[in-house]
């Protein structure tokens, strides 16, 4: 999305809206989880981004905030068989507190070219996920594929029917985890031509990146729940005192 002005003359708010806060990592006790997702709420983010399990906590904490949920699915690997992560996207979707979802592709398909299984793995979920009006987000782990892969698999996402393209899941270990890139973001870009929208997760950590890929007309960012006051400039405490006098 092309901003109207720039990430330095943007308001908390504005800026916070780019943010879905990722609550995911899988030691975290339940009042971790509270305190994350209430500072992603006070934070003013798009979503909070939370693995299923915490799913009755997110629906409790954002019910009545402009905060939505963004839940994972075949999260991190994306190996899950095609059946299965329908039957995890109905699971998650039903009763209507997800906003959006999450999911992996099965980025070991990428590498060996099956392409046409990747887009129809990517279709049955998108497609039961419509259904319910939440939309769709796939994660290709573009730290493990190369240019030309990356640019396959995403018009294998964009002809699937996905809302958004996203670069990793941030708990990539087979090799370098460089996440967000301004390069790789260019290339999803230049691919997307408009045709989707584009997410940046991983690796974003500093306020000039994040700023960098607001300006290069970025959609959404993943950014952990210890980069939000980072990038944003400001406390919870305080984000939320901006939005509330906004």
């Amino acid at each position: 999305m092309k901003p109207t002005k720039k990430a330095n003359d943007m308001s908390i708010p504005e800026l916070a809206a780019y943010i879905d806060q990722s609550v995911l990592k899988p030691e975290f006790t339940q009042a971790e989880i509270r305190k994350y997702i209430q500072e992603g709420i006070d934070f003013g983010c798009a979503t909070v981004c939370i693995n299923p399990s915490s799913l009755g906590i997110a629906a409790e904490l954002t019910r009545g905030t402009d905060t939505k949920i963004c839940v994972v699915c075949d999260f991190p690997f994306g190996l899950s068989t095609t059946r299965s992560k329908v039957m995890q996207a109905e699971e998650y979707c039903r009763g209507g507190a997800v906003a959006e979802l999450d999911v992996v592709a099965n980025f070991g398909w990428i590498r060996s070219g099956m392409f046409a299984e990747v887009e129809a793995d990517i279709r049955a979920v998108t497609e039961v996920c419509h259904v319910r009006g939440v939309q769709v987000k796939v994660i290709f782990e573009t730290d493990a594929l190369t240019p030309e892969e990356i640019r396959r698999a995403c018009e294998a996402g964009i002809a699937a029917g996905a809302d958004f393209l996203k670069t990793s899941t941030g708990f990539y270990t087979g090799g370098r985890s460089d996440g967000a890139t301004r390069e790789i973001i260019a290339l999803m870009m230049e691919t997307a031509r408009g045709r989707c929208k584009i997410k940046g997760s991983g690796g974003i950590r500093t306020q000039q990146h994040f700023f960098e890929l607001i300006d290069m007309g970025i959609d959404r960012m993943g950014i952990g729940y210890r980069s939000t006051p980072v990038v944003l400039g400001v406390s919870a405490e305080e984000a939320k005192r901006l939005r509330e006098q906004s």
